[in-house]
């Protein structure tokens, strides 16, 4: 049984889904995140099931990302040694981030 768990989030790595979450909802690989170059740096388009996204601009001070348009402001927390979870408008992702030990 872990030996499937683990090959089914190693599949859906690799096809660019991440745990997601709408609402009160528990988090699932539902969600799909494109990568885009622009003027102001990296950005990712992370899109739900529904067709509902959110678009977040990645940082390079240390915060990881930021909301890339809209009102509303990401609130970023690290989870574990190589993610983070980003909180947005009633929505949370999970993203792998490289986070530095604090000193």
């Amino acid at each position: 049984m872990a030996q499937v768990e683990a090959q089914t989030r190693t599949d859906a790595a690799e096809e660019g889904r991440i745990l997601c979450a709408q609402g009160g909802a528990t988090l699932a690989r539902d969600c799909t995140i494109e990568q885009t170059q622009a003027q102001g740096g990296l950005l990712l388009t992370v899109r739900h099931p529904d067709g509902a996204f959110h678009r977040l601009q990645v940082t390079t001070d240390g915060r990881g990302v930021i909301a890339a348009d809209g009102a509303e402001v990401a609130k970023v927390t690290v989870v574990g040694t190589d993610g983070i979870e980003v909180a947005l408008g009633g929505d949370r992702y999970r993203l792998p981030a490289t986070v530095k030990p604090t000193q």
